[in-house]
């Protein structure tokens, strides 16, 4: 017999994404939106933003991009370089309270050939990880199952960057 998931709220998510297409600058096109919540935005800083993965692997995967849309490390200035990494550990540290991750991938895909998605908008990813989160279904399947709305994350995470911002 056959088993069937029907994570009923995806598909909001799936019909969004059907309905529009994609632009050539996804992420600038967000960012110049000023709409956080609609776009998934939950930080900005001086040289760039923190916004939720639309197409998650795990709850709370975020995704740090330079305000700038540059596609290689070296087209970035020092200044944005060194604000990409202090935004990473910022990351870690809001997902760590938050969400209790176990342990985190962390990573950069340069490249159509090495995963980018949108190579011509350079992006860090911070994947949350839990023990036991990694079953067959993304390996046999190519299927993952999200528990949690992005917009529910969203409002458990936007609300201590805000406040990790006011500090600054």
């Amino acid at each position: 017999m056959a088993e069937h998931l029907h994570p009923y709220w995806r598909i909001q998510y799936i019909l969004s994404r059907k309905d529009k297409p994609l632009s050539d600058t996804p992420f600038a096109d967000l960012l110049a939106a000023n709409d956080d919540r609609a776009s998934l935005i939950v930080y900005r800083g001086p040289r760039c933003f923190v916004i939720l993965n639309n197409s998650p692997y795990n709850p709370g995967h975020l995704m740090i991009l330079p305000n700038r849309q540059v596609a290689q490390l070296a087209e970035c200035d020092a200044a944005e370089r060194a604000e990409l990494m202090d935004t990473i550990i910022l990351c870690q540290s809001v997902l760590t309270k938050v969400m209790k991750p176990a342990g985190f991938n962390m990573g950069l895909n340069l490249g159509r050939p090495a995963g980018a998605g949108i190579p011509a908008h350079l992006h860090f990813h911070i994947v949350p990880r839990w023990e036991g989160d990694h079953n067959f279904m993304p390996v046999i399947a190519d299927t993952h199952i999200l528990p949690q709305a992005l917009t529910d994350i969203w409002e458990r995470l936007q609300p201590e960057f805000a406040a990790l911002s006011s500090k600054s």
